[in-house]
């Protein structure tokens, strides 16, 4: 799950536009650019009171990291200055243009301009625009604490660490040339004029469970519900009863898609599936969401159950169930489920 937003330089799409075009955060330049080039606390305004989150980048020359440490300690001086008169909060990073195809050998003075950056901001402030390789080598070296990586220069790979990847270039919004961002991590460096994410963020977290191969009797007739006994991805320990059927805590806003694998139902059998929002401590107090119908083809019937947006209560926790009628137990043969949640 990625946070669609742009980058964009001289042009200036609107608030308006930007949300038309569903971007939830904008890019914008820091410099000694005199030209129109860089963030206004106008347009600062603008797009906060719109809701749509900013993130700043210091760039003059394209290779000005190679100047070095002083550079770097000089660049955020004013990088900081200019961000203070924009209202940004001052724990939000900056991030630093390296905006070339940088070798392996100029990463050395690459990484004494961070080095500068970081004497100024704190390294838990700094981050860096590159390509693959730079961005991967000044993770490597604890440089930076936060990435925005270009797939320019980077062949297709991208760093799992980099908080924000602009994956494709030239596109127009409102006539304005714009690139396209997206942000794979809930802190990517965004804030508003005054105001810091503080857990309000457009980036949800998620649950990624799955049977782990593990053949799940399916009574007929009967609702029962899923046992998840596979962890993939679980950062927030949402599935904290592994092997059970909780897939997430509330309260939270979520979303859920659950796709399962059944045999021994007889074609043209009604297949039912469900979620359910059970209270802690008592599965007999529960609340049913949607319920979607399927019909069986025989042999394996593989289903896809979706639901775009609901809310658990505190209390209560979400659970997937399954029911068919047929006249003999069928077999869950595999399922996997993927829970997306907002606090």
């Amino acid at each position: 799950m990625a946070v669609f937003g742009v980058d964009y330089a001289w042009g200036r799409p609107g608030a308006s536009a930007l949300k038309r075009a569903g971007a939830k955060f904008a890019c914008r330049y820091l410099s000694h650019d005199t030209t129109g080039k860089n963030l206004t606390r106008k347009e600062a305004d603008e797009l906060s009171a719109a809701g749509i989150w900013l993130v700043v980048v210091w760039e003059s020359t394209a290779k000005r990291p190679l100047a070095g440490r002083s550079a770097g300690a000089t660049d955020a001086r004013d990088a900081a200055a200019q961000a203070k008169a924009l209202g940004m909060p001052d724990d939000r990073p900056i991030y630093f243009a390296a905006d070339w195809d940088a070798a392996s050998g100029q990463q050395d003075e690459i990484n004494a301009y961070l080095d500068g950056a970081a004497s100024v901001l704190g390294r838990d402030r700094v981050g860096l625009y590159g390509g693959y390789g730079p961005v991967k080598r000044a993770f490597d070296a604890k440089k930076i604490t936060f990435g925005w990586q270009t797939y320019a220069w980077s062949g297709g790979r991208w760093d799992a660490r980099a908080q924000l990847q602009q994956y494709s270039n030239d596109h127009t919004i409102n006539g304005v040339g714009v690139d396209y961002d997206r942000a794979v991590k809930s802190d990517y460096g965004q804030w508003r004029v005054d105001v810091s994410p503080e857990g309000e963020d457009d980036m949800p977290d998620y649950v990624s469970v799955g049977t782990g191969g593990d053949h799940q009797e399916l009574p007929p007739g009967k609702w029962t519900e899923v046992t998840w006994s596979k962890e993939y991805s679980d950062k927030e320990h949402q599935h904290n009863d592994p092997g059970g059927p909780s897939l997430l805590t509330g309260s939270a806003r979520y979303s859920l898609s659950v796709s399962a694998a059944l045999s021994g139902v007889p074609a043209g059998t009604l297949i039912q599936a469900r979620v359910v929002e059970v209270a802690d401590g008592d599965a007999s107090d529960y609340q049913i969401g949607p319920v979607q119908d399927y019909i069986s083809v025989g042999d394996v019937t593989n289903l896809v159950y979706g639901l775009a947006a609901d809310t658990v209560e505190a209390g209560k926790r979400v659970r997937f169930q399954l029911l068919h009628q047929g006249a003999a137990a069928a077999t869950i043969s595999k399922a996997s489920a993927k829970v997306f949640f907002w606090r």
